[in-house]
């Protein structure tokens, strides 16, 4: 099997039995990877919110760690990263990106007027990438939701036009999500109306220009860090150690489980230990491609001396 091949069939692990990803067709890894490899400017959006027992909304652990990942690995290519998000899931990320890439920008988006924000932003900015990674979209009847198919539009803000902004600015899209609410995965809509429940309310109605589905959203900060390593020719994956350090520093600032609504070190019900035995597979799969382009350039090299 193939490198992109075994990529998605690692991030298509579906440990939480949701059932959707098995319908999917094979992610656009090759092009997502051709498409990064000239990303000079990336906005990063992400921040999902959850409702508490009390009343009081918090951001969850799926975000904020596989963003400051992503930002991370573009960052240690050259690729200047703005990261976004809400009131909602700000600590987090001010955490997250302390911990992995502290001299990321960090952008708070504004609860009010936040349309002609966005536009100005997009405008100022003139990103070449924009990313979406466990940001919720606006589904088909102008509203947001959670996978209980419940209503969360007073939950957020309204973020919708970074998609249509970031297109018309000319800037590449790429959208990750695991559930198929996430901005961008319209694309997918026929098979999460049939395999998502609450699918046909849920499902977001626009489209990014790639999509990237797997079982955990972070998941996808450590496969785009595959994909630039390979690019690189080192590995821009974090080790097991900091990858929990960074999943604590999260849920120290605040965030919780989605699924659990608990401030535990787990994301989407799926334990530590779970999640790090995909970070575990990554590492493994990178570690084995860059030897084994370390080895076909050293027999080049062998040959082009013979030649010469």
């Amino acid at each position: 099997m193939k490198f992109y091949e075994r990529l998605d069939a690692i991030m298509k692990q579906d440990f939480g039995a949701r059932g959707l990803l098995s319908s999917l067709p094979a992610s656009p890894i090759a092009q997502t990877a051709r498409s990064l490899a000239q990303a000079r400017h990336a906005i990063l959006l992400t921040g999902f919110p959850v409702r508490l027992p009390d009343g009081s909304v918090v951001g969850e652990t799926d975000g904020p760690s596989g963003t400051a990942n992503l930002a991370y690995a573009l960052m240690e290519t050259g690729c200047r990263v703005s990261v976004v998000t809400d009131s909602v899931s700000h600590a987090l990320l001010e955490a997250a990106l302390a911990l992995r890439v502290p001299s990321a920008e960090l952008i708070l988006l504004p609860k009010s007027e936040p349309e002609p924000f966005i536009a100005e932003l997009v405008e100022t900015l003139k990103p070449t990438h924009f990313i979406s990674l466990e940001r919720p979209g606006k589904a088909a009847d102008g509203h947001y939701h959670n996978m209980r198919g419940e209503q969360i539009d007073d939950m957020l803000t309204d973020s919708a036009a970074f998609l249509s902004e970031s297109k018309r600015a000319g800037a590449v899209t790429i959208a990750i999500g695991d559930g198929g609410n996430e901005m961008g995965m319209g694309a997918f809509r026929k098979e999460i109306v049939a395999g998502v429940a609450c699918g046909d309310m849920i499902c977001a109605s626009e489209a990014a220009d790639f999509t990237l589905a797997g079982g955990v959203s972070n998941w996808w900060g450590w496969g785009i860090a595959a994909l630039l390593s390979i690019q690189l020719g080192r590995s821009l994956l974090p080790s097991e150690e900091t990858e929990a350090r960074l999943l604590r520093q999260v849920v120290l600032a605040g965030g919780v489980d989605g699924a659990t609504k608990e401030a535990t070190v787990t994301v989407d019900n799926l334990s530590l230990e779970t999640n790090l035995s995909v970070l575990r597979a990554v590492s493994g799969l990178t570690v084995d491609a860059l030897a084994s382009d370390r080895k076909k350039a050293g027999q080049k090299a062998v040959l082009q001396q013979a030649d010469a």
